[in-house]
């Protein structure tokens, strides 16, 4: 059985099968534990569920059980709790990440994976190396929770963050008390960013922070909010005077911090509207890999994005024949979006390419051959599609 066990773990451990076990088990958590749901949990937990199958897995084919939990899986549990919510939702994440596991190894033994010999044998493992595991993980990671927690709850800032909480969730708060708590006034404009690193480091949250730092002074904003969001992320606010969102394009941040921004808003609802936007506008920002986003200059994207399904049939319906990735309808596409955005002036959309303007006579003749209709005709809809497909690609 021991080398049945060797082969089978060497399988799951390809990097192609681990991430589709990694984004199965966090699909089920996800689902059963909603709370989770926002860029940087799913990345603390995805960080963690993928450290969690590697230990596991390795020691399947060993007699012995020696486990250590990953530092992961305390910097998720840490994460839950820096966020305030219930000890109870991560006994619900392992609850619902034990069940899936469940699920995957009885469909391994009905897919006919194991020798029909070693079947009980394999389950029993399996088995018992799960539910061992779980008994650990929950054991050990409470205590974690726990000791982030009462730390948390002596630190100053944990006030700040269940306040900055309180305001997105739409709680009713006495204005002038919470801009003291903050050290931060509410009761003015507001723009909202978010930023992130692609994994959380020893250094993430300094770097994070001092380019919260830069990016208020590149704006000339007076006052400056932050709030941790995982091991990776971090929320911001400035204050918001005015021509302030026209500053964003000034913007910069050092690899690999990525930014988004919200749209300036007024009082404590406008702090929480471009927060609210910021996020969505990081959600676009994840198709590609532009270190500054603007919801903005994503709104619509973001919009028709909300169902792929539609967005994909737009994409495919408006652009027909505009889709390919070849270097020439990659330049047609391109030609046409400035050419929309310069309001159909050849003159205007050759300044922004670089071009002469016949070239892009030329070009919005032969875009017009391959739609089969004039631009005008459908010149919304065709801004729209190449916005999205700006924002997620053509597939």
């Amino acid at each position: 059985m021991r080398g049945w066990f060797a082969e089978f773990v060497f399988e799951l451990l390809r990097a192609q099968t681990m991430e589709g076990i990694v984004a199965r088990l966090d699909a089920a958590v996800l689902a059963g534990v909603p709370e989770l749901d926002d860029p940087d949990m799913r990345r603390d937990l995805a960080a963690s569920t993928r450290a969690h199958a590697r230990v596991v897995l390795s020691g399947l084919a060993s007699d012995t059980i020696e486990l250590v939990l990953p530092e992961e899986a305390h910097t998720l549990a840490r994460t839950i709790a820096r966020r305030g919510l219930d000890v109870r939702v991560l006994l619900r994440v392992y609850r619902t990440g034990l069940t899936e596991v469940f699920a995957v190894m009885t469909e391994t033994v009905a897919q006919g994976q194991v020798p029909p010999e070693l079947e009980r044998a394999v389950l029993m493992r399996m088995f018992e190396r799960s539910t061992t595991w779980m008994g650990l993980s929950v054991e050990a990671l409470t205590g974690t929770f726990m000791a982030e927690r009462e730390r948390v709850l002596r630190d100053a800032l944990n006030t700040r963050t269940e306040l900055v909480h309180a305001l997105l969730a739409g709680t009713e708060v006495d204005v002038d008390q919470a801009s003291i708590a903050l050290g931060y006034r509410l009761a003015r404009r507001h723009l909202a960013f978010v930023l992130w690193t692609g994994e959380a480091g020893d250094d993430s949250a300094l770097l994070l922070d001092r380019a919260a730092t830069k990016i208020a002074s590149t704006l000339g904003a007076s006052g400056l909010l932050t709030v941790a969001a995982s091991a990776s992320g971090l929320w911001a606010w400035v204050g918001a005077e005015d021509e302030i969102a026209e500053r964003i394009a000034g913007c910069e941040v050092p690899q690999p911090v990525r930014v988004a921004f919200g749209t300036p808003g007024a009082q404590v609802d406008g702090f929480a509207a471009s927060h609210r936007e910021a996020v969505a506008a990081r959600r676009v920002a994840e198709h590609g890999d532009r270190a500054v986003t603007s919801y903005r200059e994503v709104e619509i994207a973001y919009l028709a994005g909300v169902d792929a399904t539609a967005m994909r049939g737009l994409i495919a319906r408006e652009l027909r024949g505009l889709t390919g990735t070849d270097p020439a309808a990659v330049r047609l596409r391109t030609t046409l979006h400035a050419y929309l955005r310069a309001q159909r002036s050849p003159e205007d959309a050759a300044r922004r390419l670089g071009v002469h303007k016949n070239t892009v006579r030329y070009r919005i003749h032969r875009v017009e051959e391959l739609l089969g209709h004039p631009v005008a005709e459908r010149a919304l809809a065709l801004e729209i599609a190449l916005d999205c497909v700006e924002a997620y690609g053509v597939s």
